[in-house]
């Protein structure tokens, strides 16, 4: 990926000179596990996610919520550490919403009854990890480590109830297992971030994403028998899979890194990093189908486009009007261009004008976040983030859709051969 070196310079710069535009950290406060009925809204939308009909859409929507799960616990942890309560409730109201949404699809997977017990022990794990969060923001020893054996009881929890959900198919201590690294990585990350390692607070972050939402399709297949397990898991839906984890993940970097703006400089550089790490995942994905030429031609296209969305929140965070008409012109013409690579990639089954439509509506998410987030509008913000992860699971779909009916013989069939393995970070 071509170097961003400018770019990072000048949002450092305003990144410092912003300090007066951050959110307010007065106060240090828990997170309530009950929404506030201003964001009865983020119900509805996480609600409407739940809607189900195959196995398939299943997973799709159990990977999507547990990865959305995995960064609002982030957020929420973090507002807790940086004293800033409205933004801890914001996240909460959403963590909550997320919550109603995934005892919709565990009732529609495993039943009535077992959605009532998942819904109680995974409020639990949500208060537990405030808990934790709050041991941590006042350096209370005793507090952190009592969470912390809350929280391999829940673990453990969670274990007994798939085992018993699943008749079986799953063995509680493989569940257990798993629950155990992912609030293992919540923890860490929330101890980087108090301790200032910014770098290591969102690397783990990104880590915590990609466990969850690759955790749904384990929880899909162990619902149904192993005859229509193979269906859940077979290599078009894996394409499926990997690509809407790495745009749900590269719209959830952007986000990370407008807020980070308005924080401080090392914390926007290490937001960035993990935008970069995301666009190199993206690049070896589309050379397993397209080949590394190009693939190079979308790593250069889609580093404008990264570009152009910070600078775009770079003007934002420096009240730069000019700069802000700039880098919508900017975003228009890298949009065209996204529309015509992903057009011809397809051999024009999808014409360029809808990919570019999908391009321009994912860039008006976040610079309409942006917005909402420098204006203090919290719940506005909250709302178009969510708004836009939904909708990368929309283009997910339609490009795989697409590449189906074009490069059927060369589809790859493991999550490596598609960016879901290991990925190269390197600085913007």
């Amino acid at each position: 990926m071509r170097a961003r070196t400018g770019l990072v310079a000048l949002v450092s710069f305003v990144v410092a000179a912003a300090g007066a535009c951050a959110p307010s950290t007065a106060g240090r406060t828990g997170a309530s596990t009950e929404p506030p009925t201003a964001h009865q809204h983020a119900i509805q939308v996480a609600a409407a996610t739940a809607a189900t009909t195959s196995p398939r859409q299943l997973r799709a929507q159990f990977e999507q919520l547990l990865g959305l799960h995995a960064l609002l616990a982030v957020r929420q942890m973090r507002g807790v550490v940086a004293a800033a309560p409205d933004v801890q409730q914001v996240a909460g109201a959403s963590l909550q919403a997320n919550t109603d949404a995934l005892r919709q699809l565990v009732a529609s997977a495993y039943g009535g009854a077992h959605a009532g017990s998942f819904t109680q022990l995974w409020q639990r794990h949500l208060a537990d990890l405030v808990s934790y969060a709050k041991g941590v923001a006042g350096n209370d020893a005793s507090a952190t480590q009592s969470a912390r054996a809350l929280l391999r009881a829940d673990a453990d929890a969670y274990g007994s109830w798939l085992a018993a959900a699943s008749k079986g198919r799953v063995q509680a201590s493989d569940a257990a297992a798993g629950v155990r690294v992912h609030v293992t990585e919540l923890m860490r990350q929330a101890d980087a971030y108090a301790a200032g390692d910014y770098q290591q607070a969102y690397r783990i972050e990104r880590e915590a994403y990609r466990h969850m939402f690759s955790a749904g399709a384990a929880l899909v297949k162990a619902s149904v028998t192993p005859e229509v397990a193979v269906g859940v898991d077979t290599p078009p839906e894996r394409l499926r899979s990997a690509f809407a984890m790495l745009l749900g993940e590269h719209l959830e970097l952007i986000v990370e890194a407008q807020r980070a703006t308005f924080a401080r400089a090392a914390e926007f550089r290490a937001a960035a990093a993990q935008v970069n790490a995301n666009t190199t995942a993206l690049t070896e994905a589309m050379g397993a189908i397209v080949g590394p030429r190009k693939a190079a031609e979308f790593q250069g296209a889609w580093a404008n486009h990264v570009e152009g969305l910070l600078a775009y929140s770079t003007a934002v965070a420096g009240m730069d009007e000019a700069g802000k008409l700039a880098a919508k012109r900017d975003l228009e013409g890298f949009a065209a261009r996204l529309g015509l690579y992903l057009s011809d990639v397809v051999s024009n089954v999808l014409p360029a004008e809808p990919l570019t439509e999908a391009v321009t509506m994912h860039d008006t998410h976040l610079v309409d976040h942006v917005e909402a987030y420098a204006a203090k509008r919290y719940d506005q913000a909250q709302q178009t983030e969510l708004d836009g992860y939904r909708q990368m699971l929309e283009v997910a779909n339609m490009l795989v859709g697409a590449i189906q009916r074009t490069v059927r013989g060369r589809l790859p069939v493991g999550g490596s051969q598609t960016g879901g393995g290991g990925t190269v970070c390197r600085r913007l």
